[in-house]
């Protein structure tokens, strides 16, 4: 049986985003495979990755907001913005100078459109050049900052026991969003150094973490011929598009790749311009389209035949 949908993946530390897309093309002897959503080595979590046909949503997926729970610490600042970078300040005694409330009223802040420099070690290029590439080589270039929302933010649990206060919190975010420098952020408004100490990925979208499957359980149920069952269908990962239902007739244009003219009452839900996932009227995923009112057309963008 051939492997299609998307899998969801708990990401485990130490491995590249590439490396569990390596690791899993080995198990189902599968090329085509590919990841939506680049995390760090060290960070685990929710990493959704589309097999077979459902390589084509990569970016529809890509672009759903992410929830992460992080943890804070404050009087420590690195190069990379995490723990594993080296330390380049530390500030002693904040568990005296800062409350719980003065830390969590300056965390809730950020909620909503801000905008963040991407940190040099980063895979965003520049003139053709990855930052973490000129960041290894010593080389600090000015970034552009970027807007970027922060849907919700919420304190978790705050630890003013040790040398160094930390905060858990969760996260809802959009694409392109550093929690490293949202941590850096957060200490430079109010004026100490910070540092993200620790970072999960707990959704994608609608996939979260208790549907994921670690590297071994895909292996096990890939072996017993069980994992078609564990993986999210096309229709069910484009569910956050709106739809459009197609009588036979239109159906058979679309899967020829044609525009397709369509009744008024079957797109009144769309204003235009909009991407849409279009069915057959058995309910089986024809394509991607957008809806052109000018036209009154839908435009194929992606047909899966």
């Amino acid at each position: 049986m051939t492997l299609e949908g998307i899998l969801p993946v708990w990401k485990p530390a130490g491995f590249t985003s590439h490396d569990v897309v390596a690791k899993v093309r080995r198990i189902l002897k599968i090329k085509r495979i590919g990841h939506t959503g680049t995390l760090d080595p060290q960070v685990t979590g929710v990493l959704p990755l589309c097999i077979g046909r459902a390589t084509r949503l990569v970016e529809y997926i890509q672009e759903l907001p992410k929830e992460y729970e992080a943890t804070l610490r404050l009087g420590i600042a690195t190069d990379t913005e995490d723990l594993s970078g080296s330390v380049l300040r530390t500030e002693d005694g904040l568990s005296l100078k800062l409350t719980p409330e003065e830390v969590t009223e300056a965390i809730h802040r950020f909620t909503g459109e801000i905008e963040q420099v991407p940190p040099m070690y980063s895979a965003v290029k520049v003139d053709g050049k990855r930052l973490y590439d000129l960041a290894r080589q010593g080389v600090e270039v000015e970034r552009k900052a970027r807007r970027v929302t922060i849907h919700k933010i919420e304190v978790l649990s705050t630890d003013w026991t040790g040398d160094y206060p930390e905060v858990r919190f969760r996260v809802l975010c959009s694409k392109g969003t550093y929690i490293r420098t949202l941590c850096v952020d957060i200490g430079a408004a109010i004026g100490v150094p910070a540092v993200m100490a620790e970072l999960v990925r707990t959704s994608t979208g609608q996939i979260r973490a208790e549907s994921c499957l670690t590297l071994e359980q895909i292996e096990e149920l890939q072996r017993e011929g069980l994992l078609q069952q564990r993986l999210v269908p096309m229709e069910r990962a484009l569910s956050h598009l709106p739809e459009v239902l197609l009588n036979e007739v239109q159906t058979q244009k679309a899967l020829q790749g044609q525009k397709i003219r369509v009744l008024p009452s079957a797109v009144s839900h769309l204003t235009g311009g909009e991407t849409a996932a279009v069915f057959s009227p058995t309910r089986e995923l024809i394509g991607i389209y957008e809806w052109d009112p000018v036209q009154g057309l839908l435009i194929p963008n992606k047909i899966f035949s």
